[in-house]
């Protein structure tokens, strides 16, 4: 697990599920994606290998760090250690063995499962509500509304980019306000089945929308 501990998203808690993760500011891109303008596109990279998860910086501008030292080649990483991404992010390393963090850090043992949010796995397209898999799965074009809501980073996406990007081609044409409504009020209707609490998707009226994700 992934801790982000400062910065503009700071409390975010990533579970490492995957065997490379991108950290980076480039939407589409990185699987971790942080806004400060001092990360690199695709700053640094977490792989999983036979002997544990390895922290490799891709040649970014400001460095990555591990502990305070540069990394300057992959590195192998640790329960309780702590990665800078260009001295501006800290995020903490948890093992998925670890019974204690190595430095004092307070982890509680349900920290799995206080894991809040959605995250898409791009590959299956499958969709994780608190690391809970959407089933049945979303529709085709459910699915390409929510990605492209998730990928704008809480930037405003306005209703032409949903019709350009939910309805590809010639389908596009004729696309009425009332079709738009339809979609965004049925995958929210698919959201708030497993997570009733929280408003993802928010209209902001005469613009567009704009996703809000949950973490905790």
């Amino acid at each position: 697990m992934l801790i982000i501990e400062n910065g503009q998203m700071a409390g975010q808690r990533w579970l490492v599920d995957s065997d490379s993760v991108i950290i980076g500011r480039e939407v589409g891109v990185a699987n971790l994606l942080l806004p400060e303008r001092q990360v690199s596109r695709k700053h640094a990279k977490i792989e999983r290998t036979d002997a544990g998860f390895i922290l490799i910086d891709l040649d970014s501008k400001n460095g990555t760090f591990l502990n305070g030292k540069e990394v300057r080649e992959p590195q192998k990483l640790q329960d309780g250690d702590e990665i800078q991404i260009a001295l501006c992010v800290k995020i903490a390393f948890v093992g998925s063995d670890a019974t204690a963090p190595l430095n004092a850090r307070p982890i509680s043992q349900g920290l799995r499962a206080a894991v809040r949010g959605i995250r898409l796995d791009k590959d299956s397209r499958r969709v994780f509500i608190a690391e809970e898999n959407l089933d049945p799965p979303l529709s085709v074009q459910q699915y390409r509304l929510l990605e492209l809501l998730i990928e704008a980073n809480g930037a405003l996406v306005s209703r032409q980019e949903i019709v350009e990007k939910v309805w590809e081609g010639e389908s596009a044409y004729g696309v009425s306000e009332q079709a738009i409504d339809a979609l965004v009020r049925r995958l929210r209707d698919r959201i708030t089945e497993k997570d009733p609490e929280h408003e993802y998707i928010v209209t902001v009226r005469g613009h567009g929308l704009r996703f809000e994700n949950r973490f905790q």
